[in-house]
């Protein structure tokens, strides 16, 4: 492990915005102009979600615009294969990786694996921990610098959304409840749902139930843990739904749908988009009545760039870059850029 803390080190280094390694040809430090075609590999948890398919296609516009030899791989949830890849990644001479784990648990394992092969690491979207198993105990200063979304920022967007959403109902509190739903275990779904009731409270200043739901952030086990959820809270008349992200939001509100709740008795607020515009497109009345368009595309190009800066022009990862969102509805969002799935 001492290759680990190394890297660990190094890292720090770089997310404080200084490299004293900078040229040496070490984790941290390539060489400023590196020569010859630079080679990146782009690894991906749920690389068949929408958003990281668009994801996946910005880091490959931006990779053909820069002359990078990109590969880019679907991990699926096998943090197995997170592993291996980043293994397969180094042997094959890859100069950077860019990685979205499928659990941050695989974090330092990977991080070591980077370290030793003397690529540079950048998280992409999931933050990970440069000595620890899990990003919500680790010093800032020990996480891997990443590019994506800032989950309390987003969070904030759609509870506000919620708020308004809920003020417009004139339900009463006493018999509405809210779902969160999350994998539990991921720290930036964890700041947003967080940051959801926080910006939901302050705007509406009303005391309403939230019902924490855990799933795997896929629509199917949003559905099922949300039926489980509804079964036992049969008073609630209506609902409230937030979650990480689209797949947590429509699962759980198919699931009220499904368990007689009308359109007009569910407020969704979707975190993505990409599913949520499948039921607006419809044109039926929709439990869903709004989504944060999060732009997958746009991440996919921030981390290539900002890894071809760091091997070519031996610029400091910053600790965090952000890509930009938009609140989008049933009325704007084929205007929005958004790509429905």
């Amino acid at each position: 492990m001492v290759a680990a803390f190394a890297f660990a080190a190094t890292l720090t280094a770089c997310s404080s915005g200084k490299d004293d390694n900078a040229g040496s040809g070490s984790p941290s430090g390539p060489p400023a102009s590196l020569s010859g075609t630079i080679k990146i590999a782009y690894l991906q948890k749920q690389g068949d979600q929408q958003y990281f398919v668009d994801e996946a296609d910005g880091a490959r516009a931006k990779a053909k615009e820069l002359g990078v030899d990109l590969k880019v791989v679907n991990l699926g949830n096998d943090t197995n294969k997170a592993v291996s890849e980043v293994q397969a990644a180094i042997a094959q001479k890859y100069n950077g990786v860019v990685i979205v784990v499928p659990d941050p648990a695989v974090g330092p394992q990977v991080v070591d694996i980077a370290g030793k092969g003397g690529a540079p690491l950048l998280a992409s979207d999931d933050q990970i921990c440069l000595t620890g198993p899990d990003p919500t105990k680790c010093a800032k200063d020990k996480l891997v610098p990443r590019v994506g979304f800032s989950g309390p920022q987003m969070g904030t967007q759609v509870g506000g959304r919620a708020a308004d959403e809920f003020k417009k109902s004139g339900w009463n509190p006493a018999d509405t409840a809210i779902i969160a739903a999350w994998k539990q275990d991921v720290t930036v779904c964890t700041d947003r749902v967080d940051a959801a009731r926080e910006a939901f409270k302050q705007a509406t200043g009303a005391d309403i139930k939230v019902l924490k739901v855990g799933t795997d952030n896929t629509p199917p086990d949003a559905q099922n843990k949300t039926a489980a959820t509804m079964s036992g809270n049969r008073s609630v008349k209506h609902w409230i739904v937030w979650g990480c992200n689209d797949e947590n939001v429509t699962g759980a509100v198919t699931a009220l749908q499904n368990g007689g709740y009308g359109a007009a008795d569910v407020i969704g607020v979707g975190l993505g988009g990409y599913l949520a515009c499948k039921d607006w497109g419809s044109g039926k009345p929709s439990g869903m009545k709004a989504a944060l368009f999060i732009n997958g595309y746009e991440v996919g190009g921030l981390a290539v760039q900002t890894m071809v800066d760091r091997l070519k022009n031996g610029k400091p990862f910053p600790a965090e870059a952000f890509a930009t969102t938009k609140m989008v509805d049933p009325a704007d969002w084929q205007q929005s850029g958004l790509k429905c799935t």
